[in-house]
């Protein structure tokens, strides 16, 4: 029997590699940098195997998918941000074995999921930013999972996250992480703003929104967050439409989790948009009675595009 021995959701903005650099932005994300480290000591102290993120800047238009292959390496420059991303050089191993078992799972409760084991696909900078800073020796095997999800339900992917937290306790023999990367609101700075904006927030009800969500999560509040969801999703331009955080919940347990979150690197404007480090304590899922949950309650939750389509586009 595995565990899952931590979740957590984190940063990965790419201005943590230029703080690594000489220049203006040198030293302007230690703390980033530094959560980053406490979250890998927790994670070798409670003997984790595996980290398996929910990469928010992997781009998927069907079905969700796992890249999870044996080995990793290359050298990465971003596509959606060279000038902040360039020649940056990774290597890591996967783990194929709990790829197929975590894929499996996610198919037999009727989530459509595929593993890619004999492939080329690279890995995204929602993964290589966080594995930089926890991961430079290869002491954790990696899967990255598909969180920018296109026409998918947040539903499915907190489905998903489930699906993989029972595969591993009941499949496998290990213990994993699991990382939700991405950012709370994601409004970037308009272009031709983001140097002003490189440490601040583009819209002051967005950081006003993000600071209500970091306190229920501390209050450990998840049946108001989780019926939010969607509509935080929307209308706080989430990163990934959320995605990345519904499969983290799901994990957890959804809105029958109980445990309170905890703050590790203080929430931070970068670019616009508003970043944390937070873990949450990984605890048995009961329902009101104290009984051990076997499925989440999905059934009211709205989409995204729901929202939007009720009027939300128009804010």
């Amino acid at each position: 029997m595995g565990q899952v021995s931590l979740a957590a959701k984190i940063t990965h903005v790419p201005s943590m590699y230029l703080s690594e650099l000489d220049g203006p932005q040198k030293g302007t994300r230690q703390a980033a940098i530094d959560g980053h480290h406490e979250i890998d000591r927790r994670c070798r102290a409670l003997g984790v195997d595996t980290i398996v993120v929910f990469d928010t800047h992997w781009l998927v238009n069907s079905a969700y998918h796992l890249n999870n292959a044996v080995h990793f390496k290359g050298n990465y420059t971003s596509n959606e941000l060279p000038h902040f991303i360039s020649n940056m050089p990774y290597e890591y191993d996967g783990n194929p074995a709990l790829g197929h078992i975590l894929a499996k799972a996610c198919n037999d409760a009727g989530v459509t999921t595929l593993a890619h084991e004999h492939t080329s696909l690279a890995l995204e900078y929602g993964t290589l930013v966080p594995m930089r800073y926890m991961n430079t020796d290869r002491h954790y095997k990696v899967i990255s999972v598909s969180a920018l999800c296109m026409v998918h339900s947040l539903a499915e992917s907190a489905q998903l996250g489930w699906a993989m937290r029972r595969a591993v306790e009941q499949d496998y023999d290990g213990k994993v992480a699991f990382f939700a990367s991405g950012s709370l609101s994601h409004r970037f700075a308009q272009n031709g703003l983001a140097p002003e904006y490189a440490n601040k927030m583009w819209s002051p009800f967005l950081e006003q929104l993000d600071h209500s969500v970091v306190e229920m999560w501390q209050r450990g509040d998840w049946k108001t967050f989780c019926a939010m969801l969607p509509e935080y999703a929307a209308k706080g331009h989430g990163e990934g439409f959320m995605h990345d955080t519904a499969m983290l919940l799901g994990v957890l347990g959804w809105d029958q989790y109980q445990g309170k979150a905890e703050v590790v690197t203080p929430y931070f404007p970068s670019s616009g948009t508003g970043q944390i480090n937070v873990v949450f304590p990984v605890t048995e899922v009961l329902d009101e009675a104290g009984h051990a949950v076997t499925s989440l309650n999905l059934k009211t939750l709205k989409d995204p595009s729901a929202v939007y389509a009720a009027g939300a586009s128009r804010l």
